[in-house]
């Protein structure tokens, strides 16, 4: 027998054996659809430490545009890059999200169909060639320090059936997973920063004043103006020459105090916000500008106005909030508010508050208040702003 037959020979009965291996002992055949099945996303991905920028892509159908959402850390603090580096204040939310994507693995391969994307929702958010609008997923990227990515991935539905399971795909792969996760970052602005802004316990509350008036631009003068004064005592509400009050409502009005959400801010102009924590506002093109801008408007003897109105809240502390209430912005069903602090001991005394305590209060709050333009919900304004018919029954 020559060289060759005899290879060919070896070769066929290898070639046997394989096959009857497969016959005899079937579970140790994995099927390609299995083959990664099990493994880690990004097995060098183990220290939540390292990231240093997430980046958040939702998709919003209504209007079939992505919303991309960015948090950065940068110079020794996390900033929200897609809201003018607007600093993050609840660190707890980094470390969940950052280790809520540490080590997934693919639990469960569900299928190598692109024609399934949509169906588990995980199309890619920035896929501009894909012809769904239905069906697209969140897409979380982690980076580290040098911009590299650490972990990136298209976030879907829910798992059918499996409470804690959900659809899972890597850009760029056709492949989907269902994997065992709660990660789901948000693109939200109130989720990342400590959205209460004001910080005021409707309990510490004792005077609510909200003045009413429209701005007359062409003659420099207000109208329509409308005064409600509410006072806070032994924690029942009064007002002066009002015998009953639409409890509801003024109720409604100091819990929205208490709770006041922002949704999104924007920087003041720097000059400005020098002058606000200086306490000395000047009447420049670029402040006068960036005030009309948003319905806010300087007098010559430096007072400020709004053409919404505006609100004072004293509380038991001696300080005095002040809420001034701008135009809607543009794009959203939110309306921005202009809002001012100060402290008087002799108020703190009347009230028989902690002036320490209010006066360090107004220090860190007005260096906070100083550089942004708040934007709240159409609907907490509505709440605030209430006229003398909405206060008397």
């Amino acid at each position: 027998m020559n060289e060759t037959l005899k290879t060919l020979l070896f070769a066929g009965a290898a070639l046997a054996l394989v096959v009857l291996a497969g016959v005899i002992e079937p579970e140790r055949s994995t099927p390609g659809i299995l083959s990664d099945q099990g493994e880690a996303f990004y097995p060098k991905f183990t220290d939540p430490q390292s990231v240093r920028s997430i980046e958040v892509v939702d998709y919003d159908e209504a209007t079939a545009a992505a919303r991309p959402f960015q948090v950065e850390f940068q110079k020794g603090r996390w900033l929200l890059v897609a809201s003018n580096n607007y600093p993050v204040d609840i660190g707890d939310r980094l470390v969940k999200t950052s280790a809520a994507l540490l080590d997934l693995k693919k639990d469960a391969v569900r299928s190598d169909a692109v024609a399934d994307h949509s169906k588990f929702g995980v199309i890619d958010p920035l896929d501009a060639k894909a012809a769904s609008l239905a069906g697209r997923g969140k897409r979380v990227t982690l980076r580290d320090a040098r911009k590299e990515a650490l972990a990136d991935f298209i976030l879907g539905k829910p798992v059918e059936g499996k409470p804690g399971f959900r659809y899972v795909r890597l850009p760029g792969q056709k492949r989907v997973y269902a994997v065992k996760t709660d990660a789901d970052p948000s693109a939200r602005f109130a989720d990342w920063v400590n959205a209460g802004l004001l910080r005021i316990a409707a309990s510490s509350l004792r005077r609510v004043t909200i003045n009413s008036y429209s701005i007359d631009e062409r003659m420099g003068r207000l109208d329509n103006m409308e005064t409600v004064t509410l006072a806070q005592e032994s924690g029942q509400w009064k007002m002066a020459g009002a015998e009953r009050l639409n409890t509801p409502a003024v109720t409604a009005l100091a819990a929205t105090l208490d709770g006041l959400k922002i949704v999104d801010a924007r920087p003041k102009p720097p000059s400005l916000a020098a002058d606000l924590k200086t306490g000395k506002l000047q009447m420049t093109l670029e402040t006068a500008m960036s005030l009309r801008q948003r319905g806010f408007f300087l007098t010559p003897n430096g007072r400020l106005l709004a053409n919404e109105g505006e609100l004072s809240a004293e509380t038991a502390n001696g300080l005095s909030y002040v809420l001034r209430f701008g135009e809607v912005v543009t794009g959203t069903d939110g309306r921005y508010l202009f809002v001012t602090v100060s402290f008087d001991p002799a108020r703190a005394a009347k009230y028989g508050g902690d002036p320490a305590a209010g006066e360090r209060a107004a220090r860190d709050l007005s260096a906070r208040f100083a550089d942004w333009y708040y934007v709240i919900s159409v609907a907490d304004f509505q709440k605030l702003r209430l006229k003398r018919q909405d206060v008397v029954r």
